[in-house]
């Protein structure tokens, strides 16, 4: 048979290759035949090199041909594609991932990646928040700030206003409801995440095994052109900005930026602030007049958002983010979408809603006992150990508040946090309207007329 592809020969005993291509290589063969042959073969070389005639498997050898590692493309491939390697090894424990390009790169191993909490904007303990100037949005963990005239509704989008089709049923909204239509000099608007520096250690700061972080996410906004969004080290106080372009108005679009590490200063392992991601709306000249130190650890505040354009100029504005995922690496991988009951959890730790109207009117408090004729004390634990001694954010009014004792009942007014307080438990008086029998036990939910009532936790950062 004759001999067309490389693996047609026999590896072991020359003798038996006796022909190229059907031409024959034996001994005493006419001097145009080695011609021939040698033409032949450099087909076949060329063959072998552009992966044609049916060379389908790359076999790499151990030093005494006993064994090799093969690696062989399937029977059936669709469409050609070429994988390019990373330049050297990656850090113990890594994996190798694909951009979907066909770029190899080394990466952390998918699961518990992601340093952003509730990225996928599915918890929402707040509800709505309107005429916000500064503080939480109605999406856990994301809060708006500003200084100047804009003002806004932060809320949680459902799917119509999500880009389900790529895995998200919920975003953050941010409802430009007073325009800040021309922005003084100090004027700044943006939308942030604070990270906890105990949950950053991986990050290694401060030395010169700084990693480099990944950011990618979803949005959606109003304006096309230039928008800013920033990394903050608190400890290191510096700043590290990019640019990403929207290219089409009021159009979900996905972004991926890469940030070098920062070696100079540690982040604090501890429970305090360690680190912002925020997504500039807006900026005024003392952050925008100067030169874009892209990618750079700086501190000039008039180089941190250069060409940002202006979201919060109309009423008339949405801006839309979701799917947020900040991970170790130079390379973006696909989210990592955590259950709801998980990422609840997380939340939980810097705000924690007890009892909220907005359920049900009546929802449940607890088992308490009066203290006195006109004091109820509860004692409760939180479902997760919470950041710090949390404050009590409630809506105190009449008849909020009902307490069940000895075939009684009785309505009251107010709630207050005790001096019996830590992140694990705390304890809380009624007062205001109470009147029982000290040393009575109590079972006590909310007063069922209005939905605003409410007793919520707060250990924010």
């Amino acid at each position: 048979m004759a001999k067309d592809k490389l693996t047609d020969y026999d590896s072991t005993t020359p003798s038996n290759n006796t022909d190229i291509g059907g031409i024959s290589v034996a001994e005493g063969m006419l001097p145009s035949a080695v011609n021939n042959s040698i033409r032949e073969l450099t087909k076949q070389l060329g063959a072998f090199a552009d992966g044609t005639d049916g060379i389908d498997v790359l076999s790499l050898a151990d030093d005494d041909a006993s064994h090799a590692i093969k690696l062989q493309a399937p029977a059936s491939v669709t469409a050609t594609t070429t994988f390019t390697l990373p330049d050297g090894d990656g850090a113990s424990g890594q994996a190798m991932i694909t951009d979907g390009a066909g770029t190899l790169s080394w990466a952390a191993p998918y699961g518990n990646r992601n340093l952003i909490i509730n990225g996928a904007m599915q918890v929402a303990q707040r509800g709505d928040q309107s005429s916000l100037t500064s503080g939480y949005t109605g999406v856990d963990r994301f809060l708006f700030t500003r200084t100047g005239a804009a003002a806004v509704t932060g809320k949680q989008a459902g799917a119509s206003d999500s880009p389900q089709s790529n895995g998200f049923g919920a975003s953050l909204e941010i409802d430009i409801t007073t325009a800040d239509s021309s922005l003084d000099a100090g004027d700044f608007a943006l939308v942030r995440q604070i990270i906890e520096g105990q949950n950053l250690q991986g990050l290694k700061y401060g030395t010169s095994s700084a990693e480099n972080v990944a950011l990618s996410f979803w949005v959606k906004s109003p304006k096309t052109g230039t928008h800013i969004v920033e990394l903050y080290h608190y400890d290191g106080n510096v700043f590290n900005s990019q640019a990403y372009t929207v290219n089409s108005a009021n159009t979900w679009e996905h972004k991926t930026l890469s940030f070098v590490g920062y070696q100079t200063t540690a982040t604090a392992n501890d429970n305090t602030q360690g680190m912002l991601v925020q997504w500039w709306l807006s900026a005024g000249s003392d952050y925008s007049g100067g030169t874009l130190a892209s990618n750079t650890w700086h501190t000039t505040n008039a180089n941190r958002a250069v060409g940002q354009v202006n979201v919060t100029d109309s009423t008339s504005n949405n801006f839309y983010l979701t799917g947020v995922q900040l991970e170790v690496g130079d390379t973006a991988t696909p989210f990592e979408h955590r259950s709801y009951g998980d990422e609840l959890r997380r939340c939980q730790r810097y705000y924690y809603a007890h009892a909220d109207g907005r359920r049900g009117m009546s929802e449940g408090i607890g088992i308490g006992t009066y203290y006195s004729a006109s004091a109820i004390y509860v004692g409760i634990h939180p479902p997760v150990t919470m950041r710090a001694t949390p404050s009590l954010e409630t809506t105190n009014a009449t008849n909020h508040y009902f307490a069940f004792r000895d075939s009684a009942a009785d309505h009251f007014d107010t709630f207050s946090i005790s001096g019996g307080k830590t992140p694990d438990y705390f304890e809380l008086e009624g007062t205001g309207n109470v009147a029982g029998t000290a040393g009575q036990g109590c079972f006590l939910r909310l007063g069922g007329t209005s939905s605003s009532a409410r007793i919520m936790f707060d250990a924010e950062l």
